[in-house]
């Protein structure tokens, strides 16, 4: 059952697919589309059917009152903070070009004077947010846009967005909803500190709209279907409440708007960001390239509104514009499904649509009230979110939304927001004002083995099972491992032979996968590799490990560590404690400490440079390895410097070194199974690259035997070695095999039970083989594979067995049984067991 393009449902397939939505069937794609056409008295069914779901919704998050359910808005102003933009969009009137704006005596960005006139009448007239509305990078496009931006002191458009966010807090107190358009994960990290929410409507994911010619989206880069969808999926990784939604009427097939609904549903079900969805109609506008097309007919938004509140389900937010439609017709919009009125200006204008004036508050109030509804005022970010708090809500921000919502979330009424600080004062751990943050704890017990939030952090694991399910190995890579010296085993095996570091990937993978006779081979190849690059010395440091917090948010699938505020198990360090635990590994002869530690979100911004800088004042000639690149990109939305500026300051701190952790698989289609917010690919290589240039040498991971296959340890290698002849920063390559024990994706049954033996061997060999050339250490874990499994990897192309770590909390807690402790004694015993020497070096590599 289906709806084309050029066709219309039969009145019989419009019932059938209602008699399925009235008995409270899944719908599927096809049965949306037909539901989209209905008409007469079956879409007076259909939206009968629509406000049940919407009146279950409301009962559920306890948005009732005397029997009536409440409606929502949000009091707001507008800020168009630029009318400039980088698209074409042919039905649009906000955008105008910088000949225009002079025209109009318009520079072309609103100043900070202008922002926060608009940003203080509105509070005065008792508004609690602003809505920054803007065009798509129009220094992209518009030299003017850039020459402005040079001139006020800003290198982008959205750090100009994120200044002037944090003075509408501070000065203002009303809560900043950023709508930029297209953001990358790194620009939303950042925002996110300096907002509660943020938006994008999605519009459509018709791709024949955005690629034909004279068609709405054509000429328009960020209107993309797959880069607005990736924007949904980033901020549901990053957990930022995220507003929406569908435009109407603008072209598109019924069958491309049921699609576009159900790629927002499984946005909302893959990560739970969305926090309510727009239904937005096309209105016509003069001076535009739409100018004669039709307004989307009333009947017609009614169903894509109920059609979209029975798609999405009870717990949705499903909003519709009260000034796109005439006053009256909000009643039938209501009916419809509809919970949320959205934004409602006293002071400001739709920009949007200034054609379109806001109803008077209490026209709306009146009629919602007659339909049967209570309307309720709420802040931009929506009450669920609100009760949540973390990881939904940075510290930063929390205060502002506490000062201004009640106890279920919404707005206090009759509130005034006022301005407070935005982040606390420099100062270091103790400004953060908590006694009990960096109290020191037991971190050796474990009273649990999940964390509280389990259920709900990682996000829905059907969807991560099924996206894990499209990560299938074809039978050349796992199926069928290559045991016997045949042909193309020898083609590889003589191919690596002659030139190790410049193996095709048909010869790699043929390698990588190998056991049996090939396998040894492979091995006795990286063994000769290791003694002819580094001799037959196996080397360790002397260090301690000091994972400081425990405390994280992202929801890293693979991880047992990382625990909640709140829960038993969590616990933060004080630096006096990191220094205590530094000189006490001093004078036990270590010469590096390795901090690591979750991201914890109410970390003080100084956090990084205070650890550095502690260990540094009390033990001055210690080498300190600390912060993985997603520590270093968190201390960038904290502090607001760029990763370059962040790591020059962290190494004028005294950083030494920086762990090449937080690479697990540099494959964004594994790395989004295994974890939900960590940094992408491309951000990874950014930190490490950017490290390298600024005098930082750094690590190389890799984390295998999860829902990867060869394929992905092959491509993983093929970056680092990219990276190692660009820039030469590597210390060494660490892989570690994937611990499953108390991994959270292997509890929910997503991920295989680490790799095997053959999968160890082949890793540790292969990346001696594919580095060769390139970077000269291949380091072993024998936190992870114990002494008998360190031996058969040193045989196998390894050379390094990292530290004696003193304590490693992070293996240990996900299920490591081979301890958190070496002695040198027992280091060198591993080497001894296979007649190599063992001895001591530097975490760069020299000689003690």
């Amino acid at each position: 059952m289906s709806a084309g393009e050029n066709e219309r449902p039969t009145p019989q397939q419009v019932r059938r697919a209602l008699a399925r939505a009235e008995r409270g069937a899944a719908l599927d794609v096809g049965e949306a589309a037909v539901l989209l056409a209905a008409t007469g008295e079956d879409l007076d069914r259909l939206t009968a059917v629509a406000a049940r779901v919407r009146d279950a919704g409301l009962v559920a998050a306890g948005r009732v009152v005397e029997g009536r359910g409440v409606v929502t808005y949000s009091p707001k102003v507008f800020i168009p903070v630029t009318r400039l933009c980088r698209d074409r969009c042919h039905y649009c009137t906000f955008v105008e070009t910088p000949a225009q704006a002079t025209r109009e005596g318009r520079a072309p960005y609103l100043s900070p004077d202008e922002i926060l006139s608009i940003a203080a009448q509105g509070a005065e007239l008792g508004c609690l947010e602003a809505l920054f509305t803007l065009g798509d990078r129009p220094e992209d496009r518009w030299p003017e846009a850039q020459a402005w931006l040079d001139e006020q002191g800003y290198d982008s458009t959205l750090a100009y967005v994120r200044a002037m966010a944090v003075r509408v807090l501070e000065e203002t107190g009303l809560l900043p909803h950023l709508n930029p358009g297209v953001m990358s994960w790194e620009e939303m990290n950042r925002l996110k500190p300096v907002s509660p929410s943020m938006g994008m409507m999605l519009e459509t994911t018709s791709r024949r709209l955005y690629e034909t010619k004279g068609l709405a989206h054509h000429g328009s880069p960020d209107k993309d279907p797959a880069v607005r969808l990736r924007v949904l999926e980033d901020a549901g990784r990053l957990s930022i409440p995220f507003t929406t939604g569908l435009l109407v009427g603008i072209g598109e097939t019924l069958a491309e708007r049921a699609e576009t609904i159900f790629a927002l549903r499984a946005t909302m079900k893959a990560y739970g960001a969305v926090q309510e969805v727009i239904v937005q109609n096309f209105r016509a506008k003069p001076d535009t390239a739409m100018r004669h097309a039709d307004d989307l007919d009333l009947d017609e938004y009614r169903a894509a509104i109920a059609v979209t509140r029975v798609v999405l389900g009870p717990k949705a937010r499903v909003q519709a514009p009260p000034n796109l439609v005439d006053l009256e017709e909000c009643r039938q919009l209501l009916a419809a499904g509809v919970d949320d009125w959205g934004g409602v200006s006293p002071l400001t204008p739709d920009h949007v649509n200034p054609e379109r004036p806001w109803p008077s508050l209490e026209r709306l109030r009146s009629i919602t009230t007659e339909c049967g509804f209570e309307l309720a005022a709420r802040l931009t970010v929506h009450p669920e979110y609100v009760r949540q708090g973390e990881p939904w809500l940075d510290p930063r921000v929390s205060a502002h939304v506490a000062a201004l919502a009640t106890d279920e979330g919404l707005a206090k009424p009759g509130v005034r927001p006022v301005g407070l600080p935005w982040q606390e004062p420099d100062g270091g751990f103790a400004s953060v004002g908590r006694t009990d943050l960096f109290a020191a704890v037991d971190t050796e017990g474990r009273t649990e083995d999940r964390r509280s939030d389990f259920a709900d952090v990682y996000g829905d694991w059907d969807t991560i099972k099924e996206a894990a399910g499209r990560i299938v190995p074809d039978d050349r890579v796992v199926g069928s491992p290559r045991s016997a010296l045949d042909r193309q085993g020898l083609s590889a095996l003589r191919a690596a032979e002659k030139d190790p570091g410049n193996l095709s990937d048909e010869h790699a993978l043929t390698l990588m996968t190998a056991e049996g006779s090939l396998l040894e081979q492979v091995c006795r190849l990286a063994d000769d590799l290791r003694r002819e690059t580094v001799g037959d010395e196996v080397t360790y440091v002397v260090n301690r490990n000091i994972n400081f917090t425990n405390v994280c948010y992202v929801g890293c699938r693979f991880c047992a560590f990382a625990q909640r505020r709140t829960d038993a198990d969590a616990y933060s360090l004080s630096l006096d404690e990191v220094a205590d635990r530094a000189a006490e590994a001093w004078d036990l002869g270590a010469t590096e400490v390795c901090m690591q530690g979750g991201i914890d979100p109410e970390l003080p911004a100084t956090a990084y440079f205070d650890l550095v800088a502690a260990v540094k004042q009390r033990v001055p000639e210690m080498h300190v390895h600390a912060f993985s690149p997603m520590e270093v990109v968190n201390g960038t939305a904290r502090t607001g410097l760029s990763i370059e500026d962040f790591l020059i300051k962290a190494r004028e701190a005294g950083l030494g070194s920086l762990p090449g952790t937080a690479a697990e698989i540099l494959d964004d289609e594994v790395r989004w199974v295994l974890t939900k917010g960590k940094l992408p690919t491309r951000t990874w290589i950014e930190v490490v690259t950017t490290a390298h240039r600024v005098g930082i040498p750094t690590t190389s991971t890799m984390m295998y035997g999860h829902v990867d296959n060869p394929r992905h340890w092959v491509g993983h290698l093929r970056v680092l070695s990219k990276i190692q002849d660009e820039t030469a920063g590597f210390t060494e390559f660490v892989p570690l095999p994937f611990v499953h024990t108390s991994a959270p994706i292997y509890l929910a049954g997503v991920a295989r039970p680490g790799p095997t033996l053959r999968d160890n061997l082949a890793v540790h060999a292969m990346a001696r083989i594919l580095l060769h050339g390139r970077i000269p250490n291949i380091q072993t874990s024998w936190v992870k594979l114990g002494v008998d499994g360190t031996r058969a990897m040193l045989r196998a192309g390894a050379n390094d067995l990292g530290g004696t770590l003193m304590e490693e909390t992070i293996s240990r807690m996900a299920g490591s049984e081979h301890g958190s402790a070496k002695t040198v004694a027992e280091l060198v015993d591993i080497g001894a067991g296979i007649g190599r020497p063992v001895v001591e070096r530097t975490t760069t590599y020299g000689r003690r």
